[in-house]
């Protein structure tokens, strides 16, 4: 299960009223793997889709992802961001993920 911080659920909720999506979920899926860790995507939902697992724990709205991506986000932490090199939005981090070894840390 995926972890989402206080201040992702807010920012996650606020846009689902600023793009009228109210109702929706957010469905979070695997885009790659990289040297940096699994790679995800996120994007509007509404209802459940097949394969799809249900996560209710938000306040506000449903996550859904597939199994492999259910793999992967175990132990995740999806967190707003609001940094002036990086943007405003979300990141899905991966506290237990340490690298690999072309960039000085260890694969995992």
């Amino acid at each position: 299960m995926v972890h989402i911080t206080a201040d992702a659920e807010k920012f996650i909720n606020d846009l689902l009223v600023k793009n009228q999506k109210t109702g929706y979920g957010i469905k979070i899926y695997l885009a790659g793997i990289a040297c940096s860790g699994p790679q995800f995507g996120m994007s509007f939902q509404e209802g459940i889709g097949e394969g799809d697992i249900v996560d209710d724990s938000a306040s506000g709205f449903k996550i859904y992802y597939d199994k492999d991506t259910q793999e992967a986000l175990e132990g995740c932490v999806v967190e707003f961001i609001d940094d002036p090199n990086f943007g405003t939005g979300l990141t899905i981090r991966d506290p237990n993920f340490s690298g690999c070894s072309s960039c000085g840390g260890g694969c995992k």
